[in-house]
């Protein structure tokens, strides 16, 4: 899939994606609130919000409030691919949310995701 339509993805559709992964491993909606909030800087209400609009995934990313500085900390593979690698400031941004529901999903402890 090319990234132009990644970033043209709806949140509201690609977003439950992100929960169910969790879900099916044990892991809460909560979760992944809590996890996204961190990184973008999004309250879990405004999330909830833009899952009920029409924003795309790129510019849910775009239009963050605050993104994380340690974020950067964040590194290893998502679909064969070093996110810390990633020269698609977007695509990068887009993959370490990915990056992150992976590790709950595997049963990371959250403050090791949370690079606390």
């Amino acid at each position: 899939m090319n990234k132009e339509k990644v970033y043209a993805m709806s949140f509201a559709k690609t977003y439950p994606m992100l929960i169910a992964k969790a879900e099916r491993k044990n892991r809460t909606r909560a979760e992944v609130l809590e996890i996204t909030s961190w990184l973008t800087g999004y309250t879990n209400e405004e999330i909830e919000d833009l899952m009920k609009s029409d924003i795309s995934y790129g510019d849910f990313f775009l239009q963050a409030p605050s993104l994380n500085p340690n974020r950067k900390l964040i590194t290893g593979s998502i679909c064969g691919i070093k996110v810390e690698e990633i020269e698609e400031a977007l695509m990068q941004e887009i993959r370490y949310l990915d990056k992150l529901v992976d590790e709950l999903a595997k049963g990371k402890a959250m403050e090791k995701i949370l690079r606390k």
